[in-house]
This record gives structure tokens, C-alpha cells and sequence, in this order.
């Protein structure tokens, strides 16, 4: 019984930012906010969500009279990617409105919260954005993007082998999935799933033809090939900047955009791999509005979905593109407990919490109090 059971105001406002879940905990880092500076060039910063407390923290910067170990710390960005091997949290690609893209290899020591750079070899891909990166063992995988030296959508496939730091172009057999950025890419098995994302309709350039493809393209670790599809009869609209997850060996989507239909999303599919077939799904429950580059994180039977950017709801609240960015968050379970069931009950009714334990109390306090860490929208006419 899949249910929307927390939305909470107040949090990080970020957008385009990348978070991965380390236990009970998500570490969010980067992003931008509109009507910040992004020309400054100042340290990444990391924001962390406690699924169990439900309170939101912000981790101080790192301090250091050395130039050399500032370097190790990335600065701040947008359009990159994290992901989690082992205690490790590593932080690669997207951009500043200064420094352009980056393709710097940051490793964040989960234990320690330290920052480092670890020296690579082999062949690292070009600086980018809007890539997509999945872990499978001790590997990360990147696919896409767009590649600033040769200011194009990419459509290759690196590897970074964590175990020596070894960068690699796969060498992929089969009809390769086709160039784009700001896609998703999950892996389910040895298989990588990549859906959706910006694509232009004449091939690797960008020409404001933009595409938007809604099939699924499996690329199989195994054999690094590029596996044909079946076709399928019910297909979500093609979209960009939406969250991709995997569950219970499915895949899920939820949200994005579609310039072309100048859309935002706030629908949830699942696609099953084995019957190749997808489904739309309503949770119950009150869930986000449509959105854009937000971030979605499962932490055990949750997933923990907070900021991105919808269409302002009023003129003057929004930035030159009339959008507004999120501070809040929402966790949509797919095992509600029956204590997390009767909880619900007691918050839609404002029934009488006196006679109940305390910890209950507490919960219930966590479940409903706003965080107060998020930055005050400004408005776009000062």
C-alpha cells in the first residue's frame, strides 16, 4: 500500500543538486537557488537529512589556511552526480557559472566528513553535466551528458574502478542509446536502465530541436552491449530532470519536464524488466507538486524526495523563467506500518495526543514541524 506519509517545509532550497542515502541518513550536496551567487567560487555545501528524526542539518565548511587542501574540497555546482562505494560518497562533474564543468574525481569520507581527491588514471571523461552515474560493486558508471570542451550530448559510457581508481571508456557492442543529458540511469541487476532525458533530434549537437525519448534502453554490464527492446504499449510522456530509483527489482520514475509540451510532471511509473511492460501508479496520500530536478533518495521501504523547481504559483515569486524552487520534502512509503497508519489517523483528525506515550508524541512533533533551515524566497522584482 504505497502512501505519501511525510511533507515537511523548511529544508535545504536546492536545486540540481545530487544526494545518495548512507544509512538512516541522506547527504545533500550543491545544487543552486535562485537569486544566489554562483559566480563567487566557494566550497560545495552539504546538507543532511535524518530520516528518523526528520530534522534537516547543515555541515559546516571546511576550514584551512592551506591553498592545496582547499583544492581537495569541491566548490560549489550544479549538474553533477554522487554516489556511495563502500563509506565513500564521490561527488563528480557538473557546473559553475565561473569555473564552467568540472571532471575532477571528490571523494567525501562518510565516517570523518573529510574531503579528498584521489589520484586517477586511465582515460576521465570529459567535463559535463546532466550525466548520469550508478554504482554497481565497486564500479561507477557514467553515461551522457553535455560535454563542455566538445559542446555536444554525449552517449558514452566510462567506468571508474574504485578499487585501483582506473578510469575506462567502455567499448559497447549493440545500438547505443542516443546522445543526451539530464536522463536517468539505474542499475537493477548487472543491467544499467536509462530513460528519459534532452536529446536533439539531428544527433550529438544542440541545435534547439530538442527530443525527448520515453523508451527504455538497457545497456548490460556482462557484455557491455546495448540490448534491443521490445516494444511497449503504455509509455510515460518523454521527460528530463526527473528522479529514477530502483525497488524491489523495478524501476520507478517520478516528475521531470517536457519542454516541447512545456510540462511539468508529477506523475509516478514503474517499469517491470522482466515483462519489459510499464505502469502508472497513485499513491495515497497528499504527494509533491509537478517538478523538476529534484532529488529522490531510498532509505530501507522509503524514499526521501525534497526540492526542485515548478512554475511559480504567482508573478514576482519566481526567477526570469517564472519557476520557483523547493525547500520542502516528502517520503512516500511502500510499507506503511500499521503504528505509521494510525499516526496518520491522529494528525488528518487532530484527535487528543495527551494519553499516548511520550516517544508517540515525539513522532508525531517530528512528523508535522517544518524544518527552518531553508533560505527566504526572493522576489525576482527585488
Amino acid at each position: 500500500m504505497l502512501r505519501w506519509t511525510v511533507h515537511l517545509e523548511g529544508g535545504p532550497r536546492r536545486v540540481n543538486h545530487a544526494a545518495v542515502a548512507v544509512g538512516h541518513k541522506v547527504y545533500s550536496f550543491g545544487g543552486y537557488c535562485s537569486g544566489e551567487d554562483y559566480e563567487t567560487l566557494r566550497q560545495i555545501d552539504v546538507h543532511v537529512f535524518n530520516a528518523v528524526s526528520l530534522r534537516w542539518t547543515k555541515l559546516p565548511p571546511v576550514w584551512t589556511n592551506s591553498r592545496d587542501h582547499v583544492r581537495e574540497v569541491p566548490y560549489m555546482r550544479y549538474g553533477h552526480s554522487a554516489v556511495l562505494i563502500d563509506d565513500t560518497i564521490y561527488i563528480w562533474g557538473g557546473r559553475n557559472d565561473t569555473e564552467g564543468a568540472c571532471n575532477v574525481l571528490y571523494a567525501f569520507d562518510v565516517g570523518t566528513h573529510k574531503w579528498y581527491t584521489p589520484k586517477v588514471t586511465g582515460m576521465v571523461p570529459g567535463a559535463r553535466d546532466g550525466h548520469s552515474a550508478c554504482v554497481l560493486g565497486k564500479s561507477m558508471y557514467i553515461f551522457g551528458g553535455y560535454e563542455q570542451l566538445a559542446d555536444c550530448f554525449s552517449n558514452d559510457i566510462h567506468k571508474l574502478d574504485s578499487s585501483n581508481m582506473i578510469w575506462s571508456l567502455i567499448c559497447t557492442k549493440g545500438t547505443p542509446a542516443r546522445w543526451r543529458d539530464f536522463h536517468s540511469a539505474t542499475i537493477i541487476g548487472t543491467k544499467m536502465y536509462v530513460f528519459g532525458g534532452r536529446a536533439d533530434r539531428f544527433g550529438p549537437f544542440h541545435s534547439n530541436n530538442e527530443i525527448y525519448c520515453n523508451r527504455i534502453k538497457v545497456f548490460d554490464t556482462d557484455t557491455n552491449s546495448w540490448l534491443d527492446s521490445p516494444p511497449t504499449p503504455l509509455l510515460p510522456e518523454g521527460r528530463r530532470s526527473h528522479s529514477a530509483f530502483g525497488y524491489n527489482g523495478e524501476l520507478y520514475i517520478f516528475g521531470g519536464y517536457n519542454a516541447r509540451l512545456n510540462r511539468h510532471f508529477h506523475d509516478l511509473w514503474k517499469f517491470d524488466p522482466v515483462s519489459f511492460t510499464w505502469k502508472k501508479i497513485d499513491p495515497k496520500g497528499k504527494g509533491p507538486c509537478p517538478r523538476r530536478r529534484q532529488c529522490c533518495c531510498r532509505v530501507g521501504d522509503k524514499i526521501i524526495l525534497f526540492g526542485g523547481t515548478s512554475p511559480s504559483p504567482e508573478e514576482g515569486m519566481g526567477d526570469e523563467f517564472d519557476l520557483m524552487d523547493h525547500s520542502d520534502l516528502y517520503i512516500l512509503d511502500f510499507s506503511p506500518s500499521l503504528k505509521t497508519l494510525c499516526k496518520l489517523a491522529v494528525i488528518q483528525y487532530n484527535l487528543d495526543q495527551s494519553c499516548l506515550p511520550h516517544d508517540i508524541r515525539w513522532e508525531l512533533a517530528a512528523m508535522t514541524t517544518n524544518s527552518n533551515i531553508s533560505r527566504p524566497i526572493f522576489s525576482s522584482h527585488g
